[in-house]
């Protein structure tokens, strides 16, 4: 295993995150298990092999390995990837990547699609990704992953296989879809980002930011500048659904223990032990 920037992992049921966030530093998180990254804020060898990612938007420390990422996978021979981004950004990252291109004179390309907040984009037949709109001192998105499932319709249940080939045969709709909320990106956003999107707080996994925990941090000037305290999460605990919860872009003003010690102070159980710092 070959990687040039840090990297932890946790596994949940039959899905794993990966990634590593630090406020201004470098924000990078991937889903192995479904083919797609969030934020390309820097680049593990290892993530190369990953066709989609998903940017929340483009402060350096969230899109500044995009040009690297590309060329690794042009340097391995890889077909170019996708990579969605808010749309008011696709012209400025696309002449980006151009003036990259003049200097490592080799083409860079992918497909950049834009998005909106309330666009449903299809990964593939099983994977939806819903865009909602975050909060944070630049327009910025997180998005939601769904696992797609067909079901039987309840009138349908109890029918032969021969009774339910001939009716999908004729033409009738013989299931509904049923979506299932796996993953919950918010990037960099300050609370309304989770209040004004409670589908968060129903994903099975949540990534999401705590910027700050120092008790003496002043709580508005977090807001203001688009990041969530500790207190964010004490208010809120009773909304969490998620099965797990993991918590980044922690400020360089603390290390592992500190930011251990003073979260285990307010929050003893760590949300039923649902919560985990990513530091």
């Amino acid at each position: 295993m070959l990687n040039n920037v840090p990297f932890r992992n946790i596994k949940h049921g039959e899905l794993t995150v990966e990634g590593y966030s630090r406020a201004a530093v470098q924000t990078y998180w991937r889903i192995p298990e479904l083919k797609l990254g969030f934020d390309l804020g820097a680049h593990p060898w290892d993530f190369m092999g990953t066709p989609n990612w998903l940017l929340s938007h483009c402060h350096l420390d969230h899109v500044a390995a995009l040009p690297l990422y590309v060329a690794r996978r042009r340097l391995m021979k890889m077909n170019p990837p996708t990579v969605y981004l808010p749309a008011y950004a696709v012209d400025p990252v696309r002449q980006m990547l151009n003036s990259f291109e003049k200097l490592d004179r080799g083409r860079l390309k992918c497909e950049l699609v834009g998005v909106e907040a309330g666009d449903e984009l299809e990964l593939s037949r099983e994977l939806v990704i819903k865009v909602l709109k975050t909060k944070h001192t630049l327009p910025s998105v997180g998005f939601v992953i769904f696992e797609r499932r067909k079901k039987l319709k309840q009138e349908y249940i109890g029918l032969t296989g021969e009774e339910i080939r001939d009716l999908r045969q004729s033409g009738v709709e013989i299931s509904v879809e049923r979506r299932v909320p796996l993953i919950g990106y918010t990037g960099d956003t300050s609370p309304p980002g989770l209040d004004d999107n409670p589908l968060f707080y129903e994903c099975k996994i949540l990534i999401t930011e705590m910027t700050f925990v120092a008790a003496d941090h002043r709580k508005q000037l977090i807001h203001k500048n688009g990041h969530m305290h500790l207190d964010d999460f004490v208010r809120r605990k009773d909304k969490f659904r998620n099965e797990v919860i993991v918590a980044g872009h922690l400020s360089t003003r603390y290390n592992k223990k500190q930011v251990e010690s003073v979260v285990k102070k307010v929050l003893p159980d760590l949300l039923g032990g649902r919560l985990k710092l990513w530091v």
